[in-house]
């Protein structure tokens, strides 16, 4: 008996120190000799030495200088990676995606129809009925409420709204009684219709104001205009001019990717972006547009890539790649 686990628990060593040791050591000595970069993460840092992501994980980008990665249900968290898994017949995929395109989608003659969805929504008005942000707010109730949870200023200014209307939150409570106490998202559809009577043709918009001294402060006030208007009722607006034709826009411009996470668009989706990017670095540098968006053009088709060596597939780059030889060539945008 003896012998036979003498020799069971040697087997176990030997495997122990295979499997658990030698084995690993190995793959780590051959990562880091042979396949340095993919095996500490593929890692990119700047010329000072300091990480700027993974080649592998998308991260967003808020300059108007940078490519932009596809939309994330993630946040690109890579802790966290996931699809939105929202059906076609989900109304939150076509609002998501509504909003990203109302503020860059051009008409078949290359002009934006942000303006002509700003002139739409002053008129207060959608399928002849008053108080459009009303409307809307009582055809989407999770939107409304999304709205004020989005934000805490949102929320406060909910709070203080609710302080001014007494008599608004009390007929709510009435109406409501399992809902004695209520929250601002509770309020949501009542603050809408509220606000959207007493100011017509506007919508709650966090505004960004700078006194003497420098400071910062956030306001919530009644706008008539802006990225808000452009993005929240591109929906409506549409709904009312179906007969509009729209330019049409790369499917991963506005789609998500199964992880969340590609770092990838597609060639044609970074054309699609190309003006912007090269009109504001133009701006920046105080060149003509013209001379940037070569360059720029140039560097997309080098960074372009295609599976199997180009022999299968269209073709991508990778939006970290190309921002990094962005800042490379053209240096920092301003702050």
């Amino acid at each position: 008996m003896w012998q036979s686990l003498s020799k069971s628990l040697s087997l176990l060593t030997f495997l122990v120190v295979i499997v658990c040791g030698i084995y690993p050591l190995s793959l780590w000595i051959i990562g880091q000799t042979i396949f340095p970069f993919q095996a500490n993460g593929s890692l990119y840092q700047d010329s000072d030495g300091k990480l700027v992501g993974s080649k592998l994980i998308a991260q967003p980008f808020t300059k108007d200088e940078y490519f932009q990665p596809r939309p994330s249900a993630a946040s690109y968290d890579a802790t966290a990676s996931a699809s939105s898994a929202l059906a076609a017949s989900n109304y939150a995929l076509r609002d998501r995606i509504a909003r990203t395109l109302g503020p860059i989608v051009k008409d078949q003659n290359g002009q934006l129809v942000a303006p002509d969805v700003e002139k739409w929504f002053q008129r207060d008005k959608f399928q002849d009925k008053q108080n459009i942000v009303a409307e809307w707010a009582t055809l989407h109730t999770s939107l409304a409420q999304a709205w004020v949870n989005a934000d805490p200023a949102h929320g406060a200014y909910v709070d203080a709204w609710m302080k001014r209307h007494p008599r608004v939150v009390t007929q709510f409570v009435k109406d409501n009684p399992r809902t004695p106490q209520p929250k601002a998202a509770d309020l949501a559809v009542v603050f809408f219709q509220n606000f959207s009577k007493e100011n017509p043709g506007r919508f709650p918009t966090a505004v960004m104001h700078t006194d003497a001294k420098g400071k910062t402060e956030t306001r919530i006030e009644a706008m008539g205009a802006g990225s808000d208007v452009q993005s929240i009722f591109f929906d409506l607006w549409r709904q009312e001019h179906p007969g509009v034709v729209l330019q049409e826009v790369p499917g991963d411009f506005v789609t998500t990717s199964a992880s969340g996470l590609d770092p990838h668009i597609t060639l044609q989706n970074a054309e699609f972006q190309l003006d912007r990017v090269a009109t504001k670095w133009a701006a920046d540098l105080k060149r003509h547009p013209d001379e940037i968006k070569n360059e720029v053009e140039q560097m997309l088709q080098q960074n372009a890539s295609a599976p199997l060596a180009g022999l299968a597939g269209e073709k991508f780059i990778n939006v970290l790649e190309v921002n990094m030889e962005l800042r490379k060539k053209y240096g920092l945008p301003p702050a």
